[in-house]
């Protein structure tokens, strides 16, 4: 017959499982459950291994795409001076967004943070159709990408081998969107992590750098004639003002992977997000400052959307609009990351286990190729399509850009704050969910207007 223990002689431990058991009759049943989401956080942790260098030379490369080729063009819709500081406001709106993201993604289980993992705490019913926003804005950034690209090439092959017959195929744009996207687009697309891409994101800087220099050649060179229109305006106010201001706001949104460095940072407490955010802003602000301004000055008041297209043809200028094409070939899949992943999030919506518990599980192999492929084969057809690179940007910029950069984060922050007393970080967040309102109604309208008219 086997010894009887009273309680107070066996181990603590046992103790204090009795103890659970007594109080709940499906401690034991809960037990797997409990070490399953254990093992699901520490494989998180184990999968978070990127470095604060490395997450903010992605976020900064999320920012600096086709939005530095028209700031020069958007500094000239307002004047010189209103310029300088719209281009402060925006970056310090977006870094808002950006903090607020980051405190609610805190909010969120594990390593899992998402726009529709934060929806599901404030309101989830209306998960579905903000990753669908989330995901029709990072399509129509990518395809602002291939429209450089084709833009940009025809133009390197003039320079490069003289050719001047419009009817030759290396002339022709949609040739060379197809070149760029079989050969680099496709392979970097299909990267799973983020922080898989940081050496191409390395790259793509270096490109950012080349393009300063050609603009601060040019604004300081004798050989150059400053502002030939002879339109250079220190202050500028009229309505195009309004369909400008999203390229204002689109220049800085980089919202849509901040939700995937938060995850993949070995460290996301919030001093380290809150440096990875400033660095990736303040350098950004920098950059377009001397873009836009000296740009501005150099080219005038009828700068071209794309204005790297106005420069003479030079190798200096050749070499720029190559490192532009490698640049925004790079960019392509920091816009087809998140894309995909809201993709993932509204499929998931539609399936009942989804809505009932909550939780949207990971894509099979056969649906990450093929959301994959279909934003591929999408952004493709409309790039090959549409022509107008500053109208893409317009309305990227009054619509998801807006969204996710200062309405969504206003809203996750103030509804997940909702039990506590108004404070000075609350009432901002509200300010800035109105800002966002305001922006999306009053420049889509001007923006529609204008297509109507022209």
């Amino acid at each position: 017959m086997a010894d009887y223990k009273p309680v107070q002689d066996l181990p603590d431990e046992a103790v204090e499982l009795l103890d659970e058991g007594s109080h709940s009759p499906n401690a034991m049943i809960d037990q797997p459950k409990v070490e399953m989401q254990e093992q699901e956080q520490d494989t998180a942790r184990h999968r978070s291994t990127a470095s604060p260098s490395s997450s903010i030379v992605n976020l900064a490369n999320t920012v600096l795409g086709s939005g530095m080729l028209a700031m020069p063009s958007a500094v000239a819709s307002v004047g010189l001076i209103p310029a300088i500081f719209l281009i402060l406001f925006a970056a310090a709106t977006s870094s808002l967004g950006l903090y607020y993201l980051s405190r609610c993604a805190a909010r969120t289980e594990g390593r899992n943070a998402s726009f529709f993992a934060v929806s599901q705490l404030t309101w989830p019913s209306a998960a579905i159709f903000f990753d669908l926003a989330i995901a029709i804005k990072c399509f129509g950034v990518s395809v602002s990408y291939l429209l450089i690209i084709g833009d940009l090439m025809p133009t390197i092959i003039t320079s490069l081998a003289g050719i001047s017959n419009q009817d030759n195929m290396l002339l022709d744009r949609r040739f060379w969107i197809t070149v760029f996207t079989v050969t680099a687009i496709v392979p970097l697309s299909f990267m799973r992590k983020l922080d898989s891409l940081k050496y191409t994101s390395i790259v793509s800087l270096f490109a950012v750098a080349y393009l300063c220099a050609i603009v601060i050649w040019h604004f300081s060179s004798s050989n150059f004639i400053n502002d030939p229109t002879g339109n250079v305006e220190m202050v500028h106010f009229s309505t195009r003002f309004f369909r400008s201001l999203p390229v204002f706001v689109f220049a800085f949104t980089c919202h849509q992977n901040l939700f995937a460095v938060y995850n993949e940072l070995k460290d996301n407490s919030k001093q380290v997000m809150v440096t990875v955010i400033g660095i990736s802003i303040g350098s950004a602000t920098v950059i377009y400052e001397i873009i836009g301004t000296l740009g501005y000055l150099s080219l005038g008041k009828l700068v071209h959307p794309n204005f790297i297209l106005e420069y003479p043809s030079s190798v200096f200028v050749t070499g720029g609009r190559i490192a532009l094409v490698i640049l925004n070939t790079f960019s392509f899949p920091l816009q087809a990351h998140p894309c995909r992943a809201s993709l993932e999030k509204v499929i998931a919506c539609l399936k009942s286990n989804t809505r009932k518990n909550g939780k949207a599980p990971p894509p099979t192999p056969f649906q990450f190729f093929a959301m994959t492929t279909a934003i591929l084969i999408g952004s493709y057809i409309v790039a090959i399509t549409v022509t107008k690179l500053d109208l893409v940007l317009a309305f990227v910029g009054s619509t998801g850009s807006t969204l996710i950069s200062f309405i969504l984060p206003g809203l996750f922050y103030v509804k997940i704050n909702e039990n506590e007393p108004w404070h000075r970080e609350k009432i901002a967040a509200l300010c800035l969910a109105i800002y966002g309102v305001a922006v999306m109604v009053i420049c889509l309208t001007f923006n529609i207007i204008h297509i109507y008219q022209s």
